[in-house]
């Protein structure tokens, strides 16, 4: 195990030692070249007296702009672009008069729209994939220098609700009639939350405030590099040097594909798309799913691999008893032993943790738990049940006494010695928009 001592600060120089080994073979000049065709084109498009309508609008003035400089929301970006476009490829959003394929050219056209849609179709599943993975990664990362006990279990669920309330909020916009870009304005501002939750587990703030206390033991390098996590000159400024302008680049390219769509549908009564204008829209199509996959598959290896993501056993996260804080004591035979927690808010979670030291006769031990109310009514919360050892947590509905019992009543001569680990953690609510502030 590797002393703390040893262990390198993650800075951007850190970072780019790293990089410097992984080189991302240069996009192709095909996606500039192809991005100022379209953009010329849909100039072209917009020559005429009559006022574009407000979507038209805010897409050329996206167009115009520089992209996100954070990677991750240029991911975003691309989604929301991707997803607009196949809508615009869909039959049920082509132009009337496209519908009704009354002519060969309109045939010919209607088919190239569907291999175009099905291509769009194909590469929003890998993006979805790449950051789903690369979500967990993070997350799962992060966790191995929990430790791996009910404390690690109590972040891992306050996750699980988060994300749960996340996808709940997001449907109830698309149920409600929502836009594709209200959808993913709201999935950016969620992907910030994530980050905040990070620097909060860092800084024991937020969500995390009644819980980091217990994270005795976790390497402060990891904790200081999740507090920046969100800093614009912080460590992830160097991924963004090295690997952004080919980001960029794509994202530039996308807007403009959706850009020339978008356009080519509001004009379509007026302007007769021609053959060399089609050439361009699926080369550049081919262009920028090919490019985006490659980039996808690159960096995935990349971030999946970056030397702040090591091991807890090479970080040192580990150190046996230095840090322990359970408790023993002998639970001599025909008798039981209990610890009794006041509980004086629901919501909170009490959580244990313990085991029977190892024998060669009977190491198991009963365990229950009893909620006793202020009329003094016992109820069983946790079934009877024999262990050698368990960990477990559960939020309480009710304030009052919660008696934990261990028992060794059924045994007639041996002594079981516990070692046990309990608290009652106050309840961890996610904080309104009002306690909450970009990093």
């Amino acid at each position: 195990m590797a002393p703390k001592s040893r262990l390198l600060p993650i800075t951007r120089a850190f970072l780019s030692s790293y990089y410097d080994k992984h080189q991302f073979p240069p996009i192709s000049d095909d996606v500039s070249r192809l991005s100022q065709g379209l953009h010329s084109m849909s100039n072209h498009l917009r020559e005429t007296s009559i006022p574009l309508p407000e979507g038209e609008r805010l897409l050329v003035k996206e167009a115009d702009l520089h992209p996100p400089h954070k990677i991750d929301e240029n991911m975003w970006k691309n989604r929301e672009q991707i997803e607009e476009i196949i809508l615009l490829l869909d039959r049920s959003h082509w132009p009337k008069s496209l519908q009704r394929q009354s002519t060969p050219e309109d045939v010919e056209l209607g088919q190239l729209l569907r291999n175009l849609k099905n291509k769009f179709e194909s590469i929003l599943k890998v993006l979805e994939s790449f950051q789903s993975k690369s979500s967990e990664n993070v997350f799962n990362t992060v966790m191995t220098y929990m430790p791996q006990d009910f404390r690690g279990a109590l972040i891992r669920q306050q996750r699980e609700r988060s994300e749960r309330n996340k996808k709940a909020q997001v449907d109830a916009i698309v149920n409600s009639g929502g836009s594709i870009r209200d959808k993913y304005a709201l999935l950016w501002h969620q992907q910030m939350e994530r980050r905040k939750q990070l620097a909060q587990l860092g800084s024991a703030a937020g969500v995390y405030k009644t819980v980091v206390k217990y994270l005795v033991g976790v390497p402060q390098v990891l904790l200081d590099f999740v507090k920046q996590i969100n800093d614009d000159q912080g460590p992830m400024e160097e991924q963004r040097c090295r690997y952004g302008p080919p980001m960029y680049a794509l994202t530039n390219l996308v807007l403009n594909i959706h850009l020339f769509l978008s356009l080519s549908w509001w004009r379509f009564q007026d302007i007769k798309l021609e053959k060399q204008q089609l050439s361009i829209l699926e080369e550049a199509v081919n262009v920028y799913t090919s490019e985006l996959e490659r980039f996808l598959s690159f960096i995935g290896e990349v971030f999946a691999n970056s030397p702040f993501f090591v091991t807890a056993k090479e970080a040192g996260a580990i150190e046996a008893n230095k840090y322990d804080d359970y408790r023993e004591t002998s639970v001599l035979a025909g008798t039981t032993f209990e610890v009794s927690l006041e509980v004086e808010s629901v919501n909170s979670y009490i959580a244990w943790d313990f085991s029977i030291a190892q024998g060669r006769i009977s190491m198991d031990i009963g365990f229950c738990i009893e909620y006793t109310n202020s009329s003094g009514q016992k109820t069983r919360i946790l079934p009877y049940r024999r262990y050698e050892s368990d960990q477990g947590n559960f939020c309480t509905i009710m304030a009052g006494n919660y008696k934990l019992i261990w028992d060794n009543s059924f045994s007639t001569f041996f002594k079981k010695a516990l070692r046990y680990k309990v608290d009652c953690i106050a309840p961890v609510v996610e904080p309104t928009d009002e306690e909450t502030c970009d990093i």
